[in-house]
């Protein structure tokens, strides 16, 4: 006779304290206790976030895949994923019963209480079976641990989620592949206890509607089996020997709690980078899981010195890491920025894989993920990284080779989102033109690779590559490159082309060089692509990073500058928030018609900083963070993007923000800790101190930087690596005085009296 769930939970707590409770994050002293990876698992209107539990980094990443935390079932255990939010392989599920019924194929429900997430650590309880499982990670291995009833028949279910096999290698052990698009996974596996296997199908439903058969393996076990069964395994993406082979490196013993303390102590170890104090405890109970979601993305998958790559299909010899997955239009703007701080050597990896993607597909890769290059989204922002990286002192790496590939991009290689290719009409136009050529409302797409959903998007276009053809055109400067200079610097300004002053917004132009017209808050289609990119024009009014003086000239001056942006945040919808989000679900967060959910909004609170009137910067930060990032799982207010969203929730809680990556300056915001302390890689720490430091007391008063008055609310990349200590005075009511004057505003990018021929 099943013992009751109550029974069983009783029953494994006496036997060793396997499950330890629903411990609530923050409760523990270390840093670790802090986070919650549920914080965000119910998505607004998009994507949840999920409880990844990984290394920092590492090509191993498991969660239970499910819609997301409102769910009460669980589909499977992926062994890990191809990629963030782009699909798992393999899979894992132990089930009560036989390989003869059905029950191998369900879902099963657990009970949410019942639920611990950490990065280095996951168990659930299925409350129907009477089965725990708990995961704990290596770098390119895992080991779970199921627990049985005694009394129960015993199978435990594997499979595949695209193509493949498997192979039963003796009583316990086994080898798997998988295979999707640009390469294989291969897996070696073994359990602690003999069973017998047998290989059959089953369907399953992906993407949504469409079914498909899968190879499956069932592991059965004799009804006497012992309660506790371990499965552990290596990943490799290049042989099932060398799976193997990681399992026997990593995990030669059945030591489940040994593997878990090394992850936990992985993870204290990168996190204990950021000490804060201060601050309520959910602040910090967001901070420290924004901060673990920075560390999910890129990921390593050398292997021993080696590693396979979907770029040209060969395995190649490295004595560095191989870094692949990253979504560089949402983490230029702030996760590539934090990692050059905490991570700088890893930081240097990563764009040497780049470098290496390119030599060997002839193309510098826009979201490079580990089976191939991503067009996702537009722009060519690895170029903007490269310089960030460059001018920080990140040196470490053929720069020449990668101008090569940057250049390559800018000048050969289409600018339509979501398209690979070489240069259409659209481009050529564009460079002889200065702006990307819209459609006037109800007009055909005349033009074939032009992608049918993401449209042409031609003002986000225009002003993307105004950004990137900067960064190259700064890049030749350092390189002393003087002809590309001059030609990039000048298309640099091509943003300003679109400009139109009597709506102080950036609208669409056809190919005639006729303003088209718009409502700007509500035309483009769905997400706004025939113009915009999942955000509407109010948004894309403030993308001039790369030139904040000149777009504050545009709108008028400072004065003007600052009304516009207050009105941003003032403006209504127009219509119904059912119309608007159904139009543009990436809109959310909204305050007025700013979108705290979507990477463009990002940099934009900070631009009072520019215009004199950063006491409003340092009001409207302290409100987003307060009101949109929440310790709970509705508390990320948008899709968070691997990091893309977490790095800026990091760096604005410590109070500091870098507005146009490329240039190694940061805003100052306003911090929610007492103190923070930032320890640099070569001992240094950097370290900000709030003065009076309370809930209510927002605004600065007075600044000091390393015991001098500081008068603008800005420093250097270089004030960090110095170990400095930023010294902030603290108060309810802003101080409309500090860092007010002109010469206060921060560095601007793009000095107009130095463009030869302007």
């Amino acid at each position: 006779m099943n013992t009751t769930v109550t029974d069983f939970v009783l029953t494994v707590l006496l036997a060793g304290g396997i499950l330890t409770g629903c411990n609530t994050p923050g409760k523990e002293a270390s840093i670790p206790g802090y986070i919650d990876p549920d914080i965000g698992g119910v998505g607004h209107l998009l994507q949840p976030t999920r409880p990844t539990v990984s290394l920092p980094n590492r090509m191993i990443r498991m969660y239970p895949v499910r819609p997301d935390y409102l769910s009460d079932q669980i589909s499977f255990f992926p062994l890990t994923i191809k990629s963030h939010r782009k699909g798992e392989l393999f899979g894992i599920m132990p089930y009560a019963g036989t390989s003869e019924d059905s029950t191998w194929t369900r879902k099963q429900m657990f009970d949410h209480d019942l639920e611990i997430t950490h990065p280095w650590y996951y168990s659930t309880c299925f409350v129907d079976s009477n089965i725990q499982t708990a995961f704990t990670p290596g770098a390119r291995t895992g080991i779970f641990r199921f627990t049985y009833s005694r009394q129960q028949p015993k199978v435990i279910r594997l499979q595949i989620n695209n193509e493949g096999k498997w192979q039963s290698l003796s009583d316990h052990a086994l080898n798997g592949e998988e295979w999707f698009p640009g390469m294989k996974a291969y897996v070696y596996g073994e359990f602690n206890v003999k069973g017998t296997f047998y290989l059959t199908h089953m369907k399953v439903t992906v993407r949504r509607k469409i079914n498909r058969q899968v190879p499956v393996i069932l592991f059965e076990l004799a009804e006497n089996t012992p309660g506790t069964i371990y499965f552990k395994y290596g990943i490799s993406f290049i042989s099932p020997e060398q799976a193997r082979k990681n399992l026997q490196e990593e995990i030669p013993e059945w030591n489940f709690d040994a593997l878990e303390t090394r992850a936990k102590s992985k993870w204290q170890k990168k996190l204990g980078k950021i000490e804060v104090k201060g601050g309520t405890e959910s602040q910090r109970r967001v901070f420290y899981t924004a901060l673990y979601r920075c560390y999910e993305r890129m990921v390593n998958i050398a292997e021993d010195g080696r590693y396979y790559s979907a770029y040209d299909h060969r395995v190649h010899e490295t004595s560095r890491g191989f870094y692949v997955d990253d979504w560089v239009w949402d983490t230029y703007l702030a996760l590539h920025p934090l990692r050059m701080i905490l991570d700088p050597g890893m930081e240097t990896d990563m764009l040497r894989s780049y470098i290496s993607m390119y030599e060997q597909s002839g193309s510098m890769p826009q979201f490079p993920l580990l089976y191939r290059d991503d067009p996702a989204m537009h722009g060519f922002h690895s170029t903007i990284v490269f310089l960030d990286a460059w001018r920080k002192g990140i040196r470490d790496f053929d720069m020449e080779k990668a101008y090569e590939g940057m250049r390559k991009n800018a000048t050969e290689a289409t600018m339509l989102p979501w398209r690979n290719g070489p240069m259409t009409r659209l481009d050529t136009f564009y460079r002889e033109h200065g702006f990307f050529p819209a459609l006037n409302p109800g007009e055909k797409e005349t033009v074939k690779e032009v992608h049918p959903f993401e449209r042409r998007q031609a003002v986000a276009v225009t002003l993307a590559h105004s950004y990137d053809d900067w960064a190259l055109a700064e890049m030749a400067k350092e390189l002393g490159k003087k002809d590309d200079f001059q030609y990039f610097i000048h298309q640099s300004l091509n943003y300003r082309n679109l400009y139109k002053p009597d709506m102080k917004l950036f609208i669409p132009k056809d190919a005639k060089g006729q303003w088209i017209d718009i409502d700007p808050k509500f035309d483009g289609g769905p997400g706004g692509r025939d113009y915009y990119d999942e955000n509407n024009a109010y948004t894309y009014a403030w993308q001039g990073q790369h030139d904040i003086q000149g777009l504050i000239k545009l709108k008028g001056g400072c004065e003007a500058f600052t009304r516009e942006l207050d009105h941003l945040f003032r403006e209504d919808l127009g219509r119904s928030k059912y119309k608007f989000w159904a139009k543009f679900p990436d809109a959310t967060g909204l305050v007025g018609q700013f979108s705290m959910g979507n990477e463009p909004g990002f940099h934009i609170p900070y631009l009072y900083n520019y215009s004199g009137a950063p006491w409003k910067t340092q009001k409207h930060i302290r409100f987003l963070l307060n009101t949109w990032f929440m310790d709970n799982i509705f508390g990320i207010p948008g899709d968070e993007d691997g990091g893309g969203m977490s790095a800026f929730v990091v760096f604005s809680s410590m109070g500091f923000y870098p507005v146009t990556p490329g240039l190694p300056v940061y805003n100052i915001g306003s911090p929610v800790f007492k103190e923070v302390k930032i320890h640099l890689p070569k001992g240094k720490t950097f370290t900000i101190i709030a003065h009076h430091y309370a809930k209510e007391n927002k605004y600065i008063q007075s600044a000091k930087l390393n015991g001098k008055p500081l008068e603008h609310p800005w420093f250097t990349h270089n004030d960090i690596l110095k170990g400095s200590t930023l010294e902030l005075e603290m108060g309810p009511y802003p101080n409309k005085q500090w860092g007010s004057s002109p010469d206060a505003a921060p560095p601007s990018s793009v000095d107009i009296t130095n463009l030869s021929g302007k």
